[in-house]
Protein backbone atom coordinates (compact mmCIF):
# COMPACT_ATOMS: atom_id res chain seq x y z
CA UNK A 1 0.00 0.00 0.00
CA UNK A 2 1.21 3.45 -1.01
CA UNK A 3 1.84 5.93 1.32
CA UNK A 4 1.59 8.58 -1.40
CA UNK A 5 -2.06 7.60 -1.80
CA UNK A 6 -2.73 8.03 1.49
CA UNK A 7 -3.68 11.18 3.09
CA UNK A 8 -2.47 12.83 6.70
CA UNK A 9 -6.14 11.77 8.38
CA UNK A 10 -5.65 13.87 12.02
CA UNK A 11 -10.29 12.83 12.81
CA UNK A 12 -10.65 12.24 16.69
CA UNK A 13 -11.90 8.64 15.17
CA UNK A 14 -12.68 6.52 13.49
CA UNK A 15 -8.69 7.37 13.32
CA UNK A 16 -5.77 6.72 11.46
CA UNK A 17 -4.61 2.68 11.45
CA UNK A 18 -1.07 1.30 10.81
CA UNK A 19 -0.28 1.08 7.25
CA UNK A 20 0.88 -2.69 7.78
CA UNK A 21 -2.25 -3.45 9.45
CA UNK A 22 -4.21 -2.19 6.51
CA UNK A 23 -1.62 -3.99 4.38
CA UNK A 24 -2.60 -7.59 5.91
CA UNK A 25 -6.26 -6.82 6.51
CA UNK A 26 -6.50 -6.29 2.18
CA UNK A 27 -5.12 -9.60 2.29
CA UNK A 28 -7.35 -10.98 4.36
CA UNK A 29 -10.62 -9.77 2.85
CA UNK A 30 -11.05 -12.28 0.43
CA UNK A 31 -9.88 -15.16 2.68
CA UNK A 32 -8.08 -15.76 5.88
CA UNK A 33 -5.07 -17.97 5.14
CA UNK A 34 -5.57 -21.46 5.15
CA UNK A 35 -9.46 -20.77 5.60
CA UNK A 36 -11.04 -20.32 1.89
CA UNK A 37 -13.26 -17.69 3.91
CA UNK A 38 -13.35 -13.84 4.40
CA UNK A 39 -12.59 -12.50 7.99
CA UNK A 40 -16.17 -10.65 7.57
CA UNK A 41 -17.69 -14.12 7.02
CA UNK A 42 -16.14 -16.65 9.40
CA UNK A 43 -18.47 -18.35 12.47
CA UNK A 44 -18.04 -16.08 16.07
CA UNK A 45 -17.88 -20.02 16.99
CA UNK A 46 -15.47 -21.43 14.76
CA UNK A 47 -12.23 -22.61 16.04
CA UNK A 48 -10.87 -19.96 13.72
CA UNK A 49 -12.19 -17.11 15.91
CA UNK A 50 -11.44 -18.82 19.29
CA UNK A 51 -8.13 -18.88 18.12
CA UNK A 52 -8.23 -14.75 17.21
CA UNK A 53 -9.98 -14.12 20.19
CA UNK A 54 -7.62 -15.43 22.49
CA UNK A 55 -4.89 -13.91 20.61
CA UNK A 56 -6.08 -10.73 20.65
CA UNK A 57 -6.79 -11.00 24.77
CA UNK A 58 -3.10 -12.86 25.31
CA UNK A 59 -1.32 -9.81 23.19
CA UNK A 60 -3.66 -7.06 25.64
CA UNK A 61 -3.10 -8.77 28.62
CA UNK A 62 0.71 -8.24 27.61
CA UNK A 63 0.68 -4.53 26.45
CA UNK A 64 -0.99 -3.68 29.45
CA UNK A 65 0.66 -5.91 31.43
CA UNK A 66 -2.76 -7.17 33.09
CA UNK A 67 -2.53 -8.91 36.68
CA UNK A 68 -4.21 -11.36 37.71
CA UNK A 69 -7.86 -11.01 39.25
CA UNK A 70 -9.05 -8.72 36.20
CA UNK A 71 -10.87 -9.81 33.31
CA UNK A 72 -10.86 -8.75 29.42
CA UNK A 73 -14.06 -8.76 27.51
CA UNK A 74 -15.20 -7.19 24.51
CA UNK A 75 -19.02 -5.68 24.06
CA UNK A 76 -20.44 -3.50 22.09
CA UNK A 77 -22.09 0.36 22.13
CA UNK A 78 -19.02 2.34 22.44
CA UNK A 79 -18.41 4.63 25.47
CA UNK A 80 -21.44 5.74 25.70
CA UNK A 81 -23.24 2.53 26.59
CA UNK A 82 -20.85 2.38 29.25
CA UNK A 83 -21.92 5.65 30.42
CA UNK A 84 -24.66 3.38 31.21
CA UNK A 85 -23.78 0.11 31.75
CA UNK A 86 -21.21 0.98 35.16
CA UNK A 87 -24.00 2.87 36.95
CA UNK A 88 -26.85 0.55 36.14
CA UNK A 89 -24.12 -1.99 37.51
CA UNK A 90 -22.32 -0.55 40.30
CA UNK A 91 -24.65 2.10 41.66
CA UNK A 92 -26.34 0.39 44.30
CA UNK A 93 -29.06 1.77 46.20
CA UNK A 94 -28.64 3.75 49.07
CA UNK A 95 -25.00 4.56 47.84
CA UNK A 96 -23.20 7.27 46.01
CA UNK A 97 -20.95 7.87 42.68
CA UNK A 98 -18.74 10.25 41.89
CA UNK A 99 -17.94 11.98 38.69
CA UNK A 100 -15.32 14.12 37.93
CA UNK A 101 -16.90 16.79 34.93
CA UNK A 102 -13.72 17.21 33.25
CA UNK A 103 -15.49 18.29 30.06
CA UNK A 104 -17.65 17.33 27.50
CA UNK A 105 -16.94 12.90 27.76
CA UNK A 106 -17.22 13.45 31.78
CA UNK A 107 -20.23 15.39 31.35
CA UNK A 108 -21.68 13.01 29.62
CA UNK A 109 -21.35 10.34 31.51
CA UNK A 110 -22.52 12.48 34.43
CA UNK A 111 -25.75 12.53 32.63
CA UNK A 112 -26.80 8.91 32.09
CA UNK A 113 -25.45 8.03 36.08
CA UNK A 114 -27.77 10.47 37.10
CA UNK A 115 -30.48 8.37 35.31
CA UNK A 116 -29.44 5.69 37.52
CA UNK A 117 -29.38 6.43 41.16
CA UNK A 118 -27.65 9.89 43.17
CA UNK A 119 -24.10 10.93 42.30
CA UNK A 120 -21.57 14.08 43.45
CA UNK A 121 -19.37 15.75 41.79
CA UNK A 122 -16.08 15.29 42.93
CA UNK A 123 -14.44 17.67 41.12
CA UNK A 124 -15.62 20.54 38.54
CA UNK A 125 -13.65 22.40 35.45
CA UNK A 126 -16.52 23.88 34.20
CA UNK A 127 -15.72 26.94 36.20
CA UNK A 128 -11.91 27.33 34.01
CA UNK A 129 -13.10 26.25 30.65
CA UNK A 130 -12.26 22.97 31.02
CA UNK A 131 -8.48 23.89 30.16
CA UNK A 132 -7.06 21.19 33.14
CA UNK A 133 -7.82 17.75 34.48
CA UNK A 134 -7.74 17.81 38.86
CA UNK A 135 -5.04 16.42 40.82
CA UNK A 136 -6.00 14.02 43.02
CA UNK A 137 -5.96 16.17 46.44
CA UNK A 138 -8.36 17.73 44.37
CA UNK A 139 -11.23 15.31 44.89
CA UNK A 140 -13.85 15.61 47.50
CA UNK A 141 -15.59 12.68 48.11
CA UNK A 142 -18.84 11.44 49.31
CA UNK A 143 -18.71 9.18 52.35
CA UNK A 144 -18.04 5.52 51.22
CA UNK A 145 -18.57 6.30 47.26
CA UNK A 146 -19.79 3.15 45.11
CA UNK A 147 -17.00 4.48 42.81
CA UNK A 148 -15.32 7.64 41.28
CA UNK A 149 -15.83 7.97 37.62
CA UNK A 150 -12.54 9.70 35.35
CA UNK A 151 -12.40 10.20 31.76
CA UNK A 152 -8.41 10.31 30.98
CA UNK A 153 -8.45 12.04 28.12
CA UNK A 154 -11.17 14.13 27.12
CA UNK A 155 -10.90 14.39 22.61
CA UNK A 156 -12.88 17.75 22.52
CA UNK A 157 -11.06 20.18 24.78
CA UNK A 158 -7.70 18.43 24.85
CA UNK A 159 -6.86 18.07 28.09
CA UNK A 160 -5.08 14.76 29.81
CA UNK A 161 -4.83 13.20 32.80
CA UNK A 162 -1.10 11.56 33.07
CA UNK A 163 -1.42 9.95 36.64
CA UNK A 164 -3.11 6.34 37.95
CA UNK A 165 -4.10 7.57 40.95
CA UNK A 166 -4.72 5.15 43.65
CA UNK A 167 -7.94 5.85 45.96
CA UNK A 168 -7.52 2.86 48.15
CA UNK A 169 -10.55 1.21 48.76
CA UNK A 170 -13.13 3.68 46.30
CA UNK A 171 -13.58 1.74 42.82
CA UNK A 172 -11.75 4.26 40.51
CA UNK A 173 -13.53 3.55 37.05
CA UNK A 174 -11.57 5.19 33.72
CA UNK A 175 -13.20 6.21 30.85
CA UNK A 176 -9.94 5.69 28.48
CA UNK A 177 -11.13 5.82 24.80
CA UNK A 178 -9.42 7.95 23.47
CA UNK A 179 -5.65 7.46 25.51
CA UNK A 180 -5.62 3.77 26.30
CA UNK A 181 -2.52 1.97 24.79
CA UNK A 182 -0.94 5.35 24.43
CA UNK A 183 1.45 4.44 27.44
CA UNK A 184 2.26 2.01 30.46
CA UNK A 185 -1.15 1.88 32.76
CA UNK A 186 -0.94 0.94 36.21
CA UNK A 187 -4.40 -1.48 36.01
CA UNK A 188 -4.12 -2.43 39.63
CA UNK A 189 -4.96 1.23 40.46
CA UNK A 190 -8.24 0.69 38.61
CA UNK A 191 -11.40 -1.85 39.38
CA UNK A 192 -12.97 -1.09 35.96
CA UNK A 193 -10.95 0.66 33.05
CA UNK A 194 -13.25 1.12 29.17
CA UNK A 195 -12.20 2.36 26.30
CA UNK A 196 -13.87 2.38 22.19
CA UNK A 197 -11.63 0.83 19.95
CA UNK A 198 -11.83 3.53 17.28
CA UNK A 199 -8.77 5.72 17.91
CA UNK A 200 -5.74 3.70 19.12
CA UNK A 201 -7.08 0.35 19.30
CA UNK A 202 -8.83 -0.79 15.84
CA UNK A 203 -12.17 0.37 13.78
CA UNK A 204 -15.17 1.53 15.71
CA UNK A 205 -17.54 -1.69 16.43
CA UNK A 206 -15.78 -2.91 19.58
CA UNK A 207 -15.51 -1.64 23.13
CA UNK A 208 -12.82 -2.99 25.65
CA UNK A 209 -13.21 -3.10 29.22
CA UNK A 210 -10.87 -4.63 31.78
CA UNK A 211 -13.01 -5.42 35.14
CA UNK A 212 -11.71 -6.47 38.24
CA UNK A 213 -13.32 -9.86 38.94
CA UNK A 214 -14.03 -8.35 42.74
CA UNK A 215 -15.98 -5.71 41.47
CA UNK A 216 -18.01 -7.89 39.56
CA UNK A 217 -18.95 -9.40 43.17
CA UNK A 218 -20.32 -5.98 44.32
CA UNK A 219 -22.73 -5.35 41.13
CA UNK A 220 -25.99 -5.66 41.05
CA UNK A 221 -28.37 -8.44 40.21
CA UNK A 222 -31.22 -9.14 38.09
CA UNK A 223 -30.13 -6.77 35.38
CA UNK A 224 -31.05 -7.23 31.83
CA UNK A 225 -28.59 -9.72 29.87
CA UNK A 226 -26.97 -7.72 27.83
CA UNK A 227 -26.12 -5.13 29.99
CA UNK A 228 -24.64 -7.23 32.79
CA UNK A 229 -20.93 -7.41 32.83
CA UNK A 230 -21.32 -11.16 34.31
CA UNK A 231 -22.61 -11.88 30.89
CA UNK A 232 -19.58 -10.99 28.81
CA UNK A 233 -16.88 -12.51 31.44
CA UNK A 234 -19.24 -15.85 32.17
CA UNK A 235 -19.02 -16.43 28.21
CA UNK A 236 -15.84 -14.93 27.32
CA UNK A 237 -17.82 -12.27 25.34
CA UNK A 238 -19.27 -14.90 23.26
CA UNK A 239 -22.80 -14.65 24.49
CA UNK A 240 -23.77 -13.18 21.17
CA UNK A 241 -22.40 -12.74 17.70
CA UNK A 242 -19.49 -10.36 18.70
CA UNK A 243 -17.73 -7.98 16.16
CA UNK A 244 -15.75 -10.21 14.72
CA UNK A 245 -14.29 -8.43 12.50
CA UNK A 246 -13.24 -5.72 14.43
CA UNK A 247 -11.78 -7.82 17.06
CA UNK A 248 -9.31 -9.38 14.37
CA UNK A 249 -8.16 -5.73 13.18
CA UNK A 250 -7.67 -5.15 17.50
CA UNK A 251 -5.69 -8.37 17.92
CA UNK A 252 -3.56 -7.30 14.75
CA UNK A 253 -2.57 -3.18 16.10
CA UNK A 254 -1.65 -5.28 19.41
CA UNK A 255 0.74 -7.34 17.68
CA UNK A 256 1.83 -4.41 15.76
CA UNK A 257 2.47 -2.37 19.42
CA UNK A 258 4.12 -5.31 20.50
CA UNK A 259 6.36 -5.82 17.84
CA UNK A 260 7.12 -2.18 18.10
CA UNK A 261 8.74 -1.38 21.53
CA UNK A 262 5.24 -2.07 23.09
CA UNK A 263 3.46 0.69 25.08
CA UNK A 264 7.09 2.06 26.76
CA UNK A 265 7.83 2.85 22.65
CA UNK A 266 4.52 4.27 22.32
CA UNK A 267 4.38 6.54 24.66
CA UNK A 268 8.30 8.17 23.51
CA UNK A 269 6.73 8.63 20.24
CA UNK A 270 3.32 10.06 20.99
CA UNK A 271 5.37 12.87 23.37
CA UNK A 272 7.93 13.42 20.57
CA UNK A 273 5.24 14.01 18.08
CA UNK A 274 2.98 16.34 20.55
CA UNK A 275 6.22 18.42 21.51
CA UNK A 276 6.74 19.46 17.73
CA UNK A 277 3.26 20.74 17.51
CA UNK A 278 2.87 22.35 20.74
CA UNK A 279 6.12 24.10 20.48
CA UNK A 280 4.60 25.39 17.05
CA UNK A 281 2.28 26.55 19.29
CA UNK A 282 4.43 28.20 21.05
CA UNK A 283 6.98 29.56 19.12
CA UNK A 284 3.96 31.55 17.37
CA UNK A 285 4.23 34.88 19.62
CA UNK A 286 0.52 34.46 20.69
CA UNK A 287 -0.98 33.28 16.81
CA UNK A 288 -2.08 30.22 17.74
CA UNK A 289 -3.38 29.76 21.42
CA UNK A 290 -3.40 26.66 23.21
CA UNK A 291 -7.01 25.76 25.12
CA UNK A 292 -5.27 23.21 27.41
CA UNK A 293 -3.39 24.13 30.24
CA UNK A 294 0.57 23.29 29.79
CA UNK A 295 0.83 20.65 32.55
CA UNK A 296 -2.99 19.55 31.22
CA UNK A 297 -1.84 19.29 27.18
CA UNK A 298 -3.17 16.03 25.58
CA UNK A 299 -0.65 13.94 23.62
CA UNK A 300 -3.63 12.16 21.73
CA UNK A 301 -5.74 15.62 20.66
CA UNK A 302 -4.32 18.39 20.34
CA UNK A 303 -6.49 21.85 20.17
CA UNK A 304 -6.05 25.28 19.67
CA UNK A 305 -7.18 28.67 18.57
CA UNK A 306 -6.33 31.19 15.88
CA UNK A 307 -6.84 34.91 15.89
CA UNK A 308 -10.10 34.68 13.99
CA UNK A 309 -12.70 32.22 12.98
CA UNK A 310 -12.26 33.35 9.18
CA UNK A 311 -8.27 32.72 9.78
CA UNK A 312 -9.45 29.08 11.29
CA UNK A 313 -11.52 28.05 8.48
CA UNK A 314 -8.71 29.26 5.79
CA UNK A 315 -6.40 27.24 7.96
CA UNK A 316 -8.39 24.01 7.49
CA UNK A 317 -8.64 24.72 3.54
CA UNK A 318 -5.60 25.21 3.25
CA UNK A 319 -4.13 22.02 5.26
CA UNK A 320 -6.97 20.01 3.34
CA UNK A 321 -5.41 21.21 0.27
CA UNK A 322 -2.01 20.23 1.39
CA UNK A 323 -3.01 16.56 1.98
CA UNK A 324 -3.93 17.09 5.53
CA UNK A 325 -7.47 16.43 6.79
CA UNK A 326 -9.40 16.40 10.35
CA UNK A 327 -8.10 19.30 11.45
CA UNK A 328 -11.41 21.19 12.15
CA UNK A 329 -12.23 21.31 15.74
CA UNK A 330 -15.27 19.92 17.21
CA UNK A 331 -18.90 21.67 16.37
CA UNK A 332 -19.34 22.71 20.23
CA UNK A 333 -16.15 24.49 20.71
CA UNK A 334 -14.36 25.37 17.01
CA UNK A 335 -10.98 26.28 16.84
CA UNK A 336 -8.26 23.51 15.52
CA UNK A 337 -7.93 19.94 16.56
CA UNK A 338 -5.24 17.60 15.82
CA UNK A 339 -5.60 14.34 16.82
CA UNK A 340 -2.33 12.08 16.67
CA UNK A 341 -3.24 8.28 18.16
CA UNK A 342 -0.36 5.97 18.41
CA UNK A 343 -0.97 5.05 14.59
CA UNK A 344 -0.14 8.73 12.81
CA UNK A 345 3.44 8.98 11.92
CA UNK A 346 6.13 11.13 13.10
CA UNK A 347 6.68 12.64 9.76
CA UNK A 348 2.88 13.62 9.48
CA UNK A 349 3.46 16.04 12.78
CA UNK A 350 6.41 17.42 10.84
CA UNK A 351 4.55 18.19 8.19
CA UNK A 352 1.41 19.70 10.54
CA UNK A 353 3.93 21.94 12.36
CA UNK A 354 5.52 23.37 8.81
CA UNK A 355 2.16 24.21 7.70
CA UNK A 356 1.71 25.63 11.18
CA UNK A 357 4.99 27.91 11.15
CA UNK A 358 4.44 28.96 7.13
CA UNK A 359 0.81 30.01 7.55
CA UNK A 360 1.83 32.09 11.19
CA UNK A 361 4.63 33.81 9.02
CA UNK A 362 1.74 34.17 5.94
CA UNK A 363 -0.80 35.67 8.25
CA UNK A 364 0.35 37.02 11.11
Amino acid sequence: MSSEARILNFSAGPAVLPEPVLTQLQAEMLSLPGVGMSILEISHRSAVFERILEQTLTDLKQLLNVPSGYQLIFLQGGASLQFSMVPMNFLLPDTQAAYIDSGSWGRKAMCEAKREGAISVAWSGKSEGYKRMPKQSEMVLPENPAYLHITSNETIEGIELFDDWDLGDTPLICDASSDILSRPLDVSKYSLIYAGAQKNMGPAGVTLAIVKEELLTRGKRGLHTMLDYSTYVENNSLYNTPPVFSIRVVGLVARWMLDNGGLAAMADLNQRKAELIYQALDQSEGFYRGHADKDSRSRMNLTFRLPSEELEAEFVKMASASGMDGLKGHRSVGGIRASIYNAFPLTGVEVLASFMRDFARQKA
